[in-house]
């Protein structure tokens, strides 16, 4: 069985919705969606849920707490993590919640495609499927063309591990990506765990953990990938961030001249911003009416209406904001 899955709790709420509806408007109910807790805050997520037959919300303990172990284990063996999280925050582990997008590895479909709650659908997905019929991980994005968002660019590990041409070509996104069931059974995860802990686990970048991790067992493992971004012609290929600002909105439907995206990825943008807005504040991001739309699909009386100047996302703060800070004033 194929399916769509996605890592969501209520703090992203409102762009889960958005993703939902983008995902129904389509294919209907028709195809089935695995949302996978990022933590135990899912109140909002199981209400809404119950009202959508085809969206189940991932509660399989014994795979939740295997892929927590796994991946605790593996930053374990990094020699600086700890020591740089901690020097951030409280946390051990940083955001350990958005590694159980690894569940999808156990869950309920064969072939799946995950997206990260902050994308919309756009297009249907057969080609991914297509393409999963020859490979084991199918991906669509330009993420190779930044490898500082994956790995440790100052590892020696990386050319030893990897080749220039993978180094250019294989690195990826882990927002949106096709796969299998079953795709890292449990001796290549001991295997690649043992290489981690004798060294290779330094050049995993701590900052994106769940992306660099998921890098790291596709290039080691030597699993068949593709990425549609490096395959298709330059007149047929699309982009899939919000940072492009030149796409084009058509019928709530968006195009790279003239080619329909597959996804759109607002990249980037925190949580708040989306709630924000949702509660009315009128602050401006890209393809903002776009999210909205999908957003209040099945609800467009509930749209906020907005009456003011719109402010703009990345807006400087103000100067009474700027002396508060700088007073302290806002801390408790």
């Amino acid at each position: 069985m194929d399916g769509i899955c996605t890592l969501a709790n209520d703090k992203v709420y409102d762009q889960l919705i958005a993703l939902l509806n983008s995902i129904e408007a389509i294919y209907g109910q028709k195809m089935p969606v695995c949302i996978y807790p990022y933590d135990g805050n899912t109140a909002q997520i199981t209400t809404e849920i119950a009202k959508r037959p085809h969206v189940q919300l991932y509660d399989r303990q014994n795979s939740i707490d295997k892929w927590d172990e796994f991946v605790k284990d593996i930053w374990d063996a990094h020699p600086t993590a700890h020591k740089h999280w901690q020097s951030i925050g409280k946390d051990k582990y940083h955001r350990i919640g958005t590694h159980r997008r690894y569940c999808a590895f156990d869950g309920p479909f064969d072939r799946f495609v995950y997206m990260d709650a902050d994308t919309l659908l756009i297009s249907p997905l057969d080609q991914i499927f297509a393409k999963l019929e020859q490979n084991d991980w199918v991906v669509y994005d330009f993420q190779y063309t930044d490898l500082s968002h994956v790995y440790d660019i100052e590892s020696v590990k990386l050319t030893e591990l990897f080749t220039s041409e993978q180094l250019q070509t294989e690195i990826f996104c882990s927002g949106f990506y096709g796969s299998k069931k079953d795709i890292f059974p449990e001796p290549m995860r001991i295997s690649l765990l043992e290489k981690l802990r004798q060294g290779e686990a330094e050049l995993l970048y701590d900052m994106a953990p769940d992306q660099t991790i998921l890098n790291y067992l596709v290039m080691r493992s030597g699993i068949s990938n593709y990425n549609f971004a490096t395959h298709l012609s330059h007149q047929e290929k699309t982009g899939c961030c919000i940072t492009s600002p030149h796409f084009q909105i058509k019928d709530n439907l968006i195009y790279d001249q003239g080619n329909r995206l597959t996804y759109l990825h607002y990249i980037g943008l925190s949580s708040k911003i989306f709630n924000q807005v949702c509660a009315g504040e009128n602050i401006d991001f890209p393809y903002r009416d776009l999210f909205l739309h999908y957003r209040y699909l099945h609800e467009p009386e509930q749209r906020p209406k907005f009456t003011t100047k719109p402010k703009a996302y990345d807006a400087p703060p103000s100067l009474g904001t700027r002396i508060i800070r700088k007073l302290g004033l806002n801390k408790k």
